[in-house]
């Protein structure tokens, strides 16, 4: 089993405290003395390390904000994207503070279907009268086909949610006709009846959708699938900056290490990834693995 470990290691100052103070003895005595392989990046591209090496694993190709994750989404949905250019619409909640506009987890907003369905279907015209077409997938995922996908850059949502939206719109030349759709969304969300009974409930309205994960889907080997395991117990944790909860997500985790230890694991922080192959050792590879000098939170620091 590959195990790909996403928001493995953080940027910010909180985060990097809460790094400094974990003990992970497991992952420690996993890595001593192993080398591996990186994919060196930065915090600004627009597909994150994780996203980045699970593309590599099913064996994709893709330039950076190029990854169709969306014809993948599709497909765990039980909906066939062929060969048409996809992308994700995610319903959203963004908070306009003093001087940025940010993106609320999704999640957070507990759409329903009915609700969903309501929004979605008030939006959908916008995009067939421009020649998209429409699915409904579940409640934080619609799906818009259209050639104008097929190599629009986007960024992922994991690199949006708590961040100002303003970096990471789609600029790109042929983006213009999704930024005015994105746009006349906005203005059709914030007129919608719904997000006024929302509002009376005390719950966060509805009035942005993210396109992220455009282009045609690419295959993915059943085996391939099968062999990676995305763990996710890091990922809410670190989009809220609780980085209590993150650490003991972290230690979790590495308990789960010494009852089954992959045989490969990936490591992904905001900028890079490490991937390092896990054969077994013989006698002398451990003796030699206990006595090197491996800082495990200088290299979790380093992604």
């Amino acid at each position: 089993m590959h195990l790909l470990i996403p928001f493995a290691a953080p940027l910010s100052e909180a985060g990097r405290g809460a790094l400094a103070a974990l003990r992970l003895p497991n992952l420690q005595a996993l890595l001593a003395g192993r080398r591996g392989e990186r994919d060196e990046g930065d915090e600004f591209s627009l597909s994150p390390p994780h996203e980045r090496a699970l593309a590599r694993a099913w064996g994709w190709a893709g330039a950076d904000g190029l990854l169709p994750f969306a014809g993948e989404e599709a497909r765990a949905l039980d909906f066939d994207p062929g060969d048409l250019a996809w992308g994700l619409l995610t319903p959203s909640h963004w908070h306009v503070g003093t001087d940025q506009v940010s993106m609320a987890d999704p999640e957070a907003l507990a759409l329903d279907e009915a609700d969903s369905r309501r929004l979605y279907e008030a939006v959908a015209p916008l995009f067939t009268s421009e020649g998209f077409l429409v699915h409904w997938g579940a409640p934080t995922r619609w799906f818009i086909a259209h050639e104008a996908l097929a190599q629009l850059p986007t960024a992922s949502l994991d690199r949006v949610i708590g961040r100002n939206v303003d970096r990471w719109l789609p600029d790109a030349a042929s983006a213009r006709l999704l930024r005015r759709l994105l746009n006349e969304t906005q203005m059709l969300l914030h007129t919608q009846p719904l997000n006024e009974e929302r509002e009376a409930c005390g719950l966060p309205v509805v009035n942005a959708v993210w396109l992220s994960g455009c282009g045609t889907a690419q295959p993915v080997a059943p085996q391939l699938q099968r062999a990676v395991r995305m763990e996710a117990r890091l990922r809410r944790p670190a989009l809220a900056e609780d980085w209590a909860a993150w650490s003991q997500a972290w230690m979790q985790i590495d308990a789960g290490l010494q009852r089954r230890a992959p045989s490969r694991i990936t490591l992904c922080g905001e900028r890079s990834s490490w991937s390092l192959a896990l054969p077994p050792r013989g006698l002398l590879q451990r003796l030699a693995a206990r006595l090197s000098a491996f800082d495990l939170v200088r290299e979790l620091g380093s992604l």
